[in-house]
Formats: structure tokens, C-alpha cells, sequence
């Protein structure tokens, strides 16, 4: 049994769950996620309490068993308290600014990039060099997060890019002088 499918997920007051089928949404104070579940997974709310269960000990519903209820539980603590993720920039140059709901940021190309979040994602800069993305949707705010950082990633020399905080970036040698 998957210890983290077995997990009971403890719904906070606030927060309203509803199941049709294989249909969850869960509204909170911070808005309403929907999400389609796999159809072979059993949801209850009783108690107010979240229960996932598995039909069958095959592979795949056993695979299923943890990532849903994982999917489920993150939902929850979306729509209470949401989600970031911090990015840094690293570079002499390098920075970014706001500009309206966009970000744009000057990364040694030849043109300042602008990039502008969906709806239920915003952006935060501090100072110039640090960027915050914000929302419900932890998927959503880690793509946008894996968005910002694909415009330049760390490259592993001198570690020039935009990285997450805190992300370790393997630094390489250069290249070897001649000797005399």
C-alpha cells in the first residue's frame, strides 16, 4: 500500500470540496482549482477529511494510488495559501523589471525579454535581481517559474543566468593555459 495514497488530506475550514464523478473542485479564499481525475480512483470526503483509494494492487493503479492523492492535497493547500517560487538572477547586467503585470529582463541579449503570466499568476521583483512567481496551481507556477529560467540558464563556467534560489550550479574548469 502506498504510504503516501493512504494519507487522509485534513480539509481546513474554508475551504469547500465537491466530487462529480471524477471531477474535483476545491474553492478556498484564494479561488477554485478543477481538476479531471483519473477515473479509476476512489474519492471520498467524509468527515472533513479527503480519502483516496485504489481499486487493485496492479501496477498502474498503484502508481496512480500516490500521485493523485498528492495532486489532491496540493489543491487543498493551493486555494488556502498558494504557492511561489523564487528565482535569482546572476550576471553582470542582469536584471529585470516590472512593467505593468509583465516582467521584462535584460539578459545579454540584444533585446529585453517580456514575459507576461495567464490568469492566476503574478509576478514580484525585488530589487533587480530577484523574481517571485506566484498562484493557486503549483504546476503552473512551476512551469512559469521553468519559463522565466529557460530565457537563460546557468551556464557552467561562470554561472551566468537565471536560476532558482538556492539551486546549486556545477561549476566546470576553464580551458587549461599553455605551459612553458
Amino acid at each position: 500500500m502506498s504510504r503516501i495514497g493512504r494519507k487522509p488530506i485534513a480539509i481546513p475550514s474554508g475551504v469547500d470540496v465537491t466530487l462529480d464523478n471524477n471531477v474535483i473542485t476545491v474553492k478556498g479564499p484564494k479561488g477554485t482549482l478543477t481538476r479531471v481525475l483519473h477515473k479509476d480512483m476512489q474519492i471520498t470526503v467524509e468527515n472533513n477529511e479527503i480519502n483516496v483509494v485504489r481499486p487493485s494492487d496492479n501496477k498502474m493503479h498503484r502508481s496512480l494510488h500516490g500521485t493523485t492523492r498528492s495532486v489532491v492535497s496540493n489543491m487543498v493547500s493551493g486555494v488556502t495559501e498558494g504557492f511561489s517560487k523564487n528565482l535569482e538572477l546572476v550576471g553582470v547586467g542582469y536584471r529585470a523589471s516590472k512593467s505593468g503585470d509583465k516582467i521584462v529582463l535584460n539578459v545579454g541579449y540584444s533585446h529585453p525579454v517580456e514575459i507576461a503570466p495567464e490568469a492566476g499568476i503574478e509576478f514580484e521583483v525585488a530589487g533587480n535581481t530577484k523574481i517571485t512567481v506566484k498562484g493557486i496551481d503549483k504546476e503552473r507556477v512551476g512551469a512559469y517559474a521553468a519559463k522565466i529560467r529557460s530565457v537563460r540558464e546557468p551556464e557552467p563556467y561562470k554561472g551566468k543566468g537565471i536560476k532558482y534560489e538556492g539551486e546549486r550550479i556545477i561549476r566546470k574548469e576553464g580551458k587549461a593555459g599553455k605551459k612553458k
